[in-house]
């Protein structure tokens, strides 16, 4: 019944319902900097091992409820690009909660929104996709907000944990890009890999990869708490959300919407939790930004005048 429901649900969704739920999902994304922020013992490893353990736990349960008691029997378990998926996502995982623990919310969430540019550029590297200039151009301003950015931390006193947080918040826009080729790739082999049964098995590889390295846990039931949070509420949910928006908006406009969890992380760590951006992550931050918003806004205008009806002559 469950599954049924959610499928009238999505072939019923209006383009104005999906657009919402996509800002929605970006402020559920952005909410991982200021949950993190609150934790008392837990850190570094032990926050990714208990974030990716509770967002399998969510998923064990959402999947069936969606897709039917038998989902697990039918995930794609010999396709290596359904592996390649899900070790892209572990390395997402990894990467964003490591470096939240190393660095500000704004560098990494801002390290990480270079994802659509270098998926771009690998798309042209491995497809031969060619890339239109606005996106070259989008490339050159967005790589000078990053190196801004980083040239920021030469002569600071932190600035080899700056530095390293950085390096490691890197590894989720280049995984990104490689889980996103593949799924091109696949969708145009006629084998579409279905993204949200890869966010589980990069769920359950995270774990076990962080397990070891966690180990003896510290974290108290307080952290616990808001570790559960951003496995459910975080990452489980908004990830299955996101894809049946996907089925209902242009790839361009979920790519525009979800730039918001950019601005939404850094509003909510700087109001909540006092995390001021440092002048030259606001600075690089917003070339990068104002590189991606450009180069999908006018793709997007792009693909609604290539779609728009033609009218009588």
């Amino acid at each position: 019944m469950g599954s049924v429901s959610l499928g009238a649900t999505r072939a019923g969704w209006s383009h104005t319902r999906a657009a919402w739920t996509m800002v929605l999902v970006a402020l559920m994304w952005s909410s991982a900097g200021v949950v993190t922020r609150q934790l008392h013992v837990a850190q570094g490893f032990e926050v990714n091992f208990w974030r990716s353990f509770f967002t399998v736990l969510s998923l064990l349960v959402i999947l069936p409820l969606w897709q039917g008691p038998g989902v697990f029997t039918r995930l794609p378990w010999r396709r290596r690009a359904f592996w390649l998926a899900g070790f892209c996502w572990a390395v997402m995982f990894t990467a964003f909660m490591v470096a939240l623990t190393m660095t500000g919310v704004a560098r990494v969430l801002i390290t990480m929104a270079v994802a659509p540019l270098l998926t771009a550029l690998l798309s042209r590297v491995v497809t031969g996709h060619r890339l239109p200039a606005r996106t070259w151009a989008a490339i050159v301003v967005g790589g000078a907000g990053m190196a801004w950015m980083f040239a920021g931390q030469l002569g600071d006193q932190v600035a080899g944990r700056e530095w390293l947080g950085s390096l490691v918040a890197l590894g989720v826009p280049v995984a990104a890009a490689i889980q996103w080729t593949v799924a091109q790739r696949s969708q145009a082999q006629g084998e579409p890999i279905d993204l949200v049964p890869a966010v589980l098995l990069g769920a359950v590889i995270s774990s076990a990869v962080t397990l070891p390295l966690a180990w003896p846990f510290q974290a108290s039931a307080h952290d616990l708490s808001w570790l559960a949070f951003l496995g459910l509420a975080q990452l489980a949910i908004p990830c299955v959300l996101a894809v049946l928006v996907a089925r209902v908006l242009p790839a361009a406009e979920v790519s525009l919407l979800g730039l918001l969890e950019v601005i939404f992380g850094i509003a909510l760590v700087w109001l909540i939790a006092g995390e001021v951006p440092r002048p030259e992550v606001l600075a690089g931050g917003s070339l990068v930004i104002g590189a991606l918003l450009g180069n999908e806004l006018l793709g997007w205008r792009s693909v609604r005048r290539t779609a728009a009806p033609i009218g009588p002559a």
